[in-house]
């Protein structure tokens, strides 16, 4: 199953980690957050990519194009003592050598709407494809996903995780003087940006449309959008401070998101049920 993933965006509150690395380039240990997502999803044997590129597209083209392999495998150097030309490197595995991956420019200034359509080209003879925003980490089930997906026979499905919220919610009166403070909404559920679709998610679109705002109301009128729940790790890196959340998880060897490493936990077993096809209206 091909995955789309929106890599174009400008990171603005990510400025501080560099004025020229784009946001999915930021580093995550020894690689960016885009590989750590991509290594994700080829975990679950979905390897074959298509990058929607905007701001800084070269230092992602790049960073492929130049790709490193020693840098997170086993290798053995041997020839050490002798001309570097004869010294030779025999890698124990490797990260990327059975992936595509397509590097589609779908413009500096594009929505998220604009990157999937420019995006749609590349998805002749796929039903039903992955898609996500590129600053999420999480270790998410995915066959649980895939399976829950498929049974309920919609058009879209969106990973609803509960945000990490540290906040007191005030009651102020109209005096300006506080009535209470309780514990912020912990029943709150937001969009984790981890998205299925099947391939009619494109009648529902129209032209510089964003995708949460007019394609997604379109799909709720027509009772086509699920939200998976899920209460496992989950986190998004908007800031400084959530990058620093997920180097200090990544240095103490404890990052859930590592699932190839045995890391995380497979959450949200789904009970079987018979499967029902559920008849889906064209977008009007």
């Amino acid at each position: 199953m091909k995955v789309v993933i929106f890599c174009g965006g400008l990171g603005m509150r990510m400025r501080e980690a560099g004025e020229e690395i784009p946001k999915p380039m930021v580093p995550i240990g020894y690689r960016p957050i885009l590989w750590h997502l991509t290594k994700y999803y080829a975990y679950y044997g979905h390897k074959d990519f298509i990058l929607c590129l905007g701001y800084r597209a070269d230092a992602i083209k790049r960073y492929f194009l130049n790709y490193e392999e020693t840098i997170s495998n086993d290798f053995v150097l041997s020839g050490i003592n002798g001309d570097r030309r004869g010294r030779c490197v025999e890698l124990m595995n490797t990260d990327i050598s059975d992936w595509r991956i397509t590097f589609a420019d779908t413009g500096v200034n594009s929505n998220i709407g604009q990157r999937l359509r420019a995006a749609e080209r590349y998805l002749d003879g796929e039903e039903t494809f992955l898609a996500n925003y590129a600053d999420g980490l999480t270790d998410l089930h995915l066959p649980s996903l895939l399976e829950y997906f498929e049974r309920c026979g919609r058009i879209a499905n969106l990973v609803s995780p509960r945000p990490n919220l540290s906040y007191h919610a005030v009651s102020v009166n109209g005096d300006g003087l506080v009535d209470g403070i309780t514990a912020a909404n912990t029943n709150l559920r937001v969009n984790g940006g981890y998205f299925l679709f099947h391939r009619e998610i494109f009648d529902y679109m129209r032209d510089g449309e964003e995708l949460v705002e007019e394609p997604f109301q379109r799909l709720i009128a027509a009772r086509q959008l699920l939200a998976y729940p899920y209460d496992g790790f989950f986190a998004s890196m908007d800031t400084l401070k959530d990058k620093q959340h997920l180097e200090d998880l990544y240095a103490g060897g404890k990052a859930p998101w590592e699932i190839w490493r045995g890391n995380g936990r497979a959450r949200i077993t789904i009970a079987a049920r018979p499967r029902r096809t559920i008849a889906r209206p064209r977008a009007s």
